[in-house]
């Protein structure tokens, strides 16, 4: 690392060149946006990829993620049947699906940072095969609990992974979106995936569904390792850097107007890329190369739980998490409400239900990614053209009303035998919240503390998952109230929670500028120990 300088505000970021600095590096469809964090050279940074290249990276980790998704989801709309067939209590499956994507993340994501993301993917996708092929032969509670443990370490990358990927070739003024496509993905393969299994039920029995699972993501084994590519990349700048040079302390990021070109990446850069392009068989290669040091792969273990005395990461995960819960609450309550009476759906029908979150996903991501991305830069052109990450979060207002009203609709609806339109809406005004929250705190997150994005995620994840954890658990007896009764307390719990993004939005910088000294000392221990 060059220069850190432990007074710059981690997060607060010159975005948009309102001040003239012709000292930095611009995006070329937009002259006034600044290029954060800003490229390298070197013609294999992945922040210097040409913009297909790039579009490739996006689409393998969706696959990816669908992949995963599907594999670890698939049962949801069919669980009374796999109860009726093993005579697994309904309680213990629910429970079952609390142990995915559990704390693995603290082992798979420094191996990830270490010796490289691709090799991880593949062997997560191998891992979730096996497991697939597995679950049609259990027969016992121990069985199952042992399956979902094991299918959670292996899997976790889908949950903390993929946005790290997405930060390693997107720049700060385009993250959102893609951050946003990724929540779609996550989300949307996991409502997908009980839409398909329905029909695969009723056609060749649940045993089929995982089978067909496993074949899924066989197919995007073959696709990931001919085309993902790995995107660790040591870069030797931080935003204390950056915002040092851009300054005028240390001029190295100075270039003149009159020599500045496009590059393939879609950028104003200040000289000719340099190095040799890696050859197709150079991007197949899995662990080829180490981008951390022993040391700092055992600092990356442990320091994502000393990051959670950092508010803003502790409120993120919370936030997320909670998204999580009412999520997990729609998955476990869908197919006990839709194939009992009045309504008596086959499990082709309930998963059909699902194509309402499917569309309120897609809806609720579009606004917090794309539509975030876009309000971030018209903010920050407000601001003297810095942009705070808190900025994004005055989107998080919808959910106000989406949040309480969706689980009205649904619990109360399904007590009251409403029409199952109502309670496809219901699903869907659900989902759209579920998006909106996630998107905007995971983009939160990895816009507060950009420099350690690895361990951010991991620290929000490890919010995130002990409150699905818990919700598995707890699902079978919050049941026991009632619908009504135990959608109306949901409904006010997560008005409340949704409410504390203004306490965020009031003390939110104030919390990353009193985390600026320890932050900035952990990203220059990381830079001396990368390879």
């Amino acid at each position: 690392m060059r220069i850190i300088d432990d007074s710059v505000i981690p997060g607060s970021v010159y975005l948009v060149d309102v001040q003239d600095k012709t000292t930095v590096t611009h995006a070329a469809g937009d002259s006034t946006i600044v290029l954060s964090p800003a490229p390298s050279n070197d013609i294999n940074d992945p922040l210097n990829w040409s913009k297909g290249r790039k579009l490739l990276q996006v689409i393998c980790v969706m696959i990816y993620t669908s992949a995963i998704g599907i594999g670890t989801t698939v049962l949801y709309s069919i669980l009374q049947p796999i109860t009726d067939d093993t005579g697994i209590p309904l309680s213990t499956l629910n429970a079952g699906t609390g142990y995915i994507l559990g704390w693995g993340a603290l082992i798979n994501q420094p191996l990830a940072l270490t010796f490289g993301k691709r090799g991880i993917y593949l062997l997560s996708v191998v891992g979730n095969i096996a497991m697939c092929l597995w679950i049609p032969y259990i027969k016992t509670e121990s069985q199952w609990i042992a399956s979902k443990i094991i299918q959670g370490y292996l899997c976790t990358p889908v949950e903390s992974l993929c946005e790290v990927s997405i930060a390693d070739v997107f720049f700060a003024h385009e993250r959102g979106t893609y951050i946003g496509i990724y929540t779609l993905f996550l989300f949307g393969s996991n409502y997908f995936a009980p839409l398909i299994a329905g029909f695969i039920y009723d056609g060749q029995g649940w045993h089929w569904v995982m089978y067909w699972a496993a074949i899924i993501n066989v197919m995007a084994l073959i696709v990931l390792f001919l085309f993902m590519e790995e995107t660790n990349y040591v870069r030797n700048s931080s935003e204390a850097s950056e915002a040092h040079e851009l300054d005028g302390s240390t001029g190295s990021m100075g270039i003149d107007e009159d020599k500045r070109n496009l590059s393939s990446g879609g950028r104003e850069t200040p000289t000719e890329l340099s190095g040799t392009p890696k050859t197709f068989v150079e991007r197949l290669a899995i662990f080829n190369q180490r981008y951390a040091t022993n040391k700092m792969l055992v600092v990356m273990i442990y320091r994502p739980l000393i990051m959670l005395r950092f508010p803003v990461v502790f409120w993120a995960g919370f936030q997320y998490g909670t998204c999580l819960v009412w999520y997990n609450v729609l998955n476990a309550t869908a197919s006990l409400i839709l194939s009992d009476a009045p309504y008596n759906f086959r499990a082709s029908s309930v998963g059909l239900t699902y194509i309402g979150p499917l569309v309120g996903m897609f809806l609720g991501t579009l606004y917090s990614g794309w539509i975030g991305d876009k309000f971030a830069v018209r903010h920050a052109r407000r601001t003297g053209g810095v942009r705070e990450p808190e900025h994004r979060l005055w989107l998080m207002v919808v959910s106000l009303f989406l949040c309480p009203s969706s689980l009205i609709l649904w619990g109360v609806g399904a007590s009251r035998n409403i029409h199952w339109s109502g309670l496809v809406i219901g699903m869907g005004m659900i989902s759209c919240s579920t998006g909106i929250g996630s998107a905007l705190s995971i983009g939160y997150a990895l816009d507060s503390y950009k420099d350690l994005s690895g361990e951010t995620m991991m620290a929000v994840i490890i919010v995130r998952n002990t409150l699905s954890f818990v919700i598995g658990y707890g699902i079978t007896p919050w049941l026991h109230m009632g619908y009504q009764n135990t959608f109306i307390s949901a409904a006010f719990v997560g008005l409340a929670i949704t409410m504390t993004f203004m306490i965020v939005i009031r003390w939110g910088k104030s919390w990353r500028m009193a985390s600026r000294k320890i932050y900035w000392s952990y990203v220059a221990a990381g830079s001396s120990m990368a390879h």
